[in-house]
């Protein structure tokens, strides 16, 4: 019988239930391990040939815990084969040490995840690995940045403050053309809003401690890859030692059921906040990728298959002490890291010319980021008037 491709929300239900995995059950159970134990000789050498490809046989290599939960996003994503790490942070680490060395140079995008940038700075600069930082809007022009070492390009796109959507499927084209290898944190998106790997992506990084694990109250990251660059990616970090609990994996495979539904809401309630934001005359512009305000909407248009609920909107004057009182006293958003949770939140960053090297920006003009959870958005909204009512009291 012919078999029929599912459609992306069965995809989501069923992918990485193979019964090898779930063992009878629904979800696959939680399967602690460090030593795995053999009956003959004969089975520890099958093990040791075979220790990749889903076979137990060390605790850090994973249990069928891990290997559905992998199993499950390298199909979400379109890739091979996905390594898992203790946090998003953790992925993004790992992924650039496995492909780069000293006296290699890296290209990373300026709207970065400022952790990100720390990496950069701090960490590859003492390994012997020069950075330079580009405008995420360069397109084609990246091609005037690649140096004879260039190695790896990194894209983020949208950016996690700035919202900037890249053109991504041109850099990759481009960097393919020069034999470079192209990370993309693709945590906003999630694994279901857009196809990494149809647009020339080697691989694809994910902080799932945000949208996939959903519930805020779990550190985890991933990276997959294309069938070119898994083996080494898959090598790599095993050899730094990166591991993840089995237990925390569970809970990331039970919020991935839920992911496409819930990122529906959020897409939905933050499309409501946004435009009541947009009509405010306090705000100068949205930065939320689905208004043609902010800088890549035209990318987004084509390469995204929906959004979610983090966005930003930049004001057109404030004091610290209007800011400050805009984000205190709030009832429904609350102030704090991350995002991709249940709930709300607000978050004000000052100081964003300060970590840009690349571009310019109007530090003049205050941002504010807006995670949009799943709470009724009238009540998101009336949060909101109430905090432009302090801003305007402490000008």
């Amino acid at each position: 019988m012919k078999e029929f491709p599912p459609k992306l929300a069965t995809q989501i239900v069923s992918a990485g239930r193979d019964k090898k995995f779930t063992q009878g059950v629904i979800n696959p159970p939680v399967v602690r391990a460090s030593t795995v134990v053999f009956d003959t000789l004969d089975e520890m050498q099958f093990a040791i040939k075979n220790k990749t490809n889903g076979t137990l046989f060390y605790g850090r290599r994973g249990t069928s815990t891990h290997f559905a939960f992998q199993q499950a996003i390298s199909e979400l994503e379109g890739g091979v084969g996905t390594a898992l790490y203790p946090s998003g942070a953790a992925a993004i680490s790992a992924a650039l040490l496995s492909f780069l060395k000293s006296g290699d140079h890296l290209l990373m995008v300026d709207s970065a995840y400022e952790p990100t940038r720390a990496l950069c700075d701090n960490l590859l600069a003492g390994f012997g690995i020069s950075t330079s930082y580009y405008d995420p809007m360069i397109g084609a022009g990246i091609s005037e940045l690649i140096q004879p070492n260039t190695k790896v390009i990194f894209l983020e796109s949208p950016g996690s403050i700035t919202m900037e959507v890249q053109d991504v499927p041109n850099i990759c084209q481009i960097a393919q053309q020069h034999g470079i290898i192209t990370l993309l944190d693709n945590t906003w998106a999630s694994p279901i809003n857009c196809r990494p790997f149809d647009m020339g992506v080697d691989v694809s990084i994910q902080a799932a401690t945000k949208y996939i694990v959903g519930h805020s109250d779990v550190m985890l990251g991933t990276a997959t890859a294309n069938e070119k660059h898994w083996p080494k990616l898959r090598e790599q970090s095993y050899l730094m030692g990166q591991t993840t609990s089995p237990d925390d994996v569970y809970l990331a495979a039970r919020g991935l059921r839920t992911l496409g539904v819930r990122m529906a809401q959020h897409e939905k309630n933050a499309l409501e906040v946004a435009l009541w934001i947009q009509a405010r005359a306090e705000v100068d512009h949205i930065r939320h990728p689905m208004f043609d305000t902010c800088p890549g909407h035209e990318f987004f248009k084509r390469d995204f298959s929906g959004a979610n609920g983090l966005f930003s909107f930049v004001l057109k004057q404030g004091t610290p002490q209007a800011l400050k009182a805009f984000v205190e006293g709030m009832q429904h958003f609350k102030m704090g890291f991350s995002w991709g949770g249940f709930e709300s939140l607000i978050l004000s960053v000052p100081g964003i010319d300060k970590i840009r090297t690349a571009t310019a920006w109007d530090k003049s003009k205050p941002l504010l980021r807006l995670h949009v959870g799943l709470e009724d958005p009238q009540d998101l909204i009336a949060d909101l008037d109430r905090a432009f009512a302090r801003y305007h009291q402490a000008e």
